[in-house]
């Protein structure tokens, strides 16, 4: 689900290319929504990137590309120009091969550092989903209750992330409060150590630490006050590694 102006951005850039073919400047995005500066359209842009609406282009000016739009979005689109539109996927690849897809292979690649210097002043947000248990598992929640900005330097790669708000003491001696926001990386697979978010069951969800034992999954605590889990591999199911934390102080 997109917000009210990422939505306003997307559906801005889709009508500049569409018109002229060519993505609109960070300053016109910015006059457009009608914000201060443009580390506000950096921020949409990137959570537009992550949502998978976008992609930007290396060692390109104006390197934005349209992946996909949400249908409502499409549908107007296509009923505005009377006929059938290319997608946005389909105009891409098009005017590459118009070009005769001289540097297609510069244009598409990803350059690691500038990426991540790029993410060390970027924020983005991501979806708040719910609350997890430090303490007794409690039922999963897959629920979008609210979106949280992060700074993009927190984030592994181009893996997707989403946040849960922490409800217990289990895991303080790792620095995790209850309350606290973490960040979570989502994978289905952790090593030796790592705090993830552990399915249980299939309903009961818990952020713990994890570890491997033979044919067992040993849930550990970092608090004292609370017993070391240990279940049967099957019962247990990896939905994400921690990777950041947010805390608010009142």
């Amino acid at each position: 689900m997109l917000t009210r102006k990422q939505m306003e951005l997307l559906d801005f850039i889709q009508k500049r290319m569409d018109a002229d073919g060519v993505p609109p400047s960070f300053d016109e995005m910015k006059d457009a929504l009608e914000l201060r500066s443009k580390s506000g359209i950096h921020r949409l842009i990137t959570a537009l990137e992550e949502r998978g609406f976008i992609r930007r282009l290396a060692h390109r000016a104006r390197a934005i590309e349209i992946v996909r739009l949400p249908e409502a979005m499409e549908k107007t689109r296509q009923t505005a120009a009377g006929k059938p539109v290319a997608k946005p996927a389909e105009r891409a690849t098009e005017t590459k091969k118009a070009a005769g897809g001289k540097g297609a292979d510069l244009a598409t690649a990803r350059d690691g550092k500038a990426a991540g210097a790029a993410g060390a002043v970027q924020a983005l947000e991501l979806p708040v989903m719910g609350r997890i248990a430090a303490g007794v598992p409690i039922e999963a929640i897959s629920e979008v209750s609210h979106h949280v900005a992060v700074p993009g330097a927190m984030l592994s790669g181009r893996k997707q992330h989403y946040a849960l708000e922490v409800r217990g003491d289990s895991m303080i001696d790792a620095g995790i409060n209850d309350g606290d926001i973490v960040v979570i990386c989502e994978q289905d697979s952790a090593d030796n150590g790592d705090i993830v978010v552990a399915l249980v069951d299939e309903h009961e969800a818990t952020l713990k630490k994890y570890h491997r034992k033979g044919g067992m999954i040993a849930l550990e605590a970092a608090n004292p006050a609370y017993e070391t889990r240990l279940l049967r591999e099957d019962r247990v199911r990896v939905q994400g590694r921690l990777v950041g934390l947010i805390r608010t102080y009142s």
